[in-house]
């Protein structure tokens, strides 16, 4: 059972029992009344009114559970995700990721163009880039990530209503997934591209764990201004390709306002 089910098991658990706490409480109040003994019919009565209050607690539980239970649990407990590697894999026809090279035919109506996306329709690595490298960590080729969720605010590991539409101003955008199966010191590779031209890259040694939540960041400078277009995010272990996802900025980025700095003569 995950966190989520647990939860959603000591909600009902706890209504259920404020249920009968009330039906139990609220009988023992009736059949006080009808007791000719006065300490048997305040004993009862007390009893009645202890079930009650005992359900308006199971009651109140069930409400902060539903509401504050999940981020609770997740700042106590390591989060583990199921990876689902088939998302990987639908991802695989990166064809859509072209789309704006499929539009070339409408200069010739020659089939021959229609060849041109076949380079890039696998992501890879630049050989530059591939020789910034420093790990030698071997990795593990079971290792999976989720699909990209974008949002240009994160909370605990989570995107904040993710998109894949956004509006200038921007200042940073954040790609949160999951991942298992990953090797601690293994060589990552994060590319950005515009348009297919890359905008910013970031290639570290891995420091995160073997499973669990992460994400990719870029900001107004490392983006070249978050420019209007067609984005991506490419994100590679070792050399291999893991996973990529796209999304849209429109709009016109703030122009910076130039300063002017008083330099004294002599």
């Amino acid at each position: 059972m995950d966190i989520k089910a647990g939860i959603q098991a000591a909600i009902f658990m706890a209504i259920f029992g404020a249920i009968l706490s009330f039906w139990v409480g609220l009988n023992q109040i009736r059949s006080a009344r009808g007791l000719t003994f006065y300490r048997l019919r305040e004993r009862t009565m007390r009893r009645g009114w202890r079930l009650l209050w005992t359900g308006a607690l199971l009651l109140l539980f069930s409400l902060l559970a539903g509401k504050y239970g999940k981020p609770a649990a997740f700042r106590y407990f390591k989060v583990t995700p199921t990876p689902s590697p088939t998302p990987t894999i639908t991802l695989t026809p990166t064809i859509t990721l072209t789309p704006t090279i499929t539009l070339t035919p409408t200069i010739t109506n020659t089939p021959s163009v229609t060849d041109t996306p076949t380079p890039t329709s696998t992501p890879f690595i630049p050989p530059v880039i591939e020789a910034l490298f420093v790990s030698d960590v071997e990795p593990n080729p079971n290792a999976v990530f989720s699909p990209l969720q974008f949002s240009t605010k994160m909370e605990n590991f989570q995107a904040v209503s993710p998109s894949t539409y956004f509006v200038n101003p921007i200042d940073e955008i954040f790609a949160v997934y999951s991942y298992a199966n990953m090797i601690p010191g293994v060589q990552v590779t994060e590319l950005w591209y515009r348009d297919g031209e890359m905008v910013h890259y970031n290639t570290f040694p891995w420091d995160g764990g073997t499973g669990g939540l992460g994400f990719a960041e870029c900001n107004y400078t490392l983006c070249d201004g978050w420019l209007p277009g067609a984005y991506q995010l490419q994100i590679f272990v070792d050399t291999d390709w893991k996973v990529v996802g796209l999304f849209t900025v429109e709009g016109d980025p703030p122009t910076a306002t130039p300063t002017l700095t008083v330099t004294p003569a002599p």
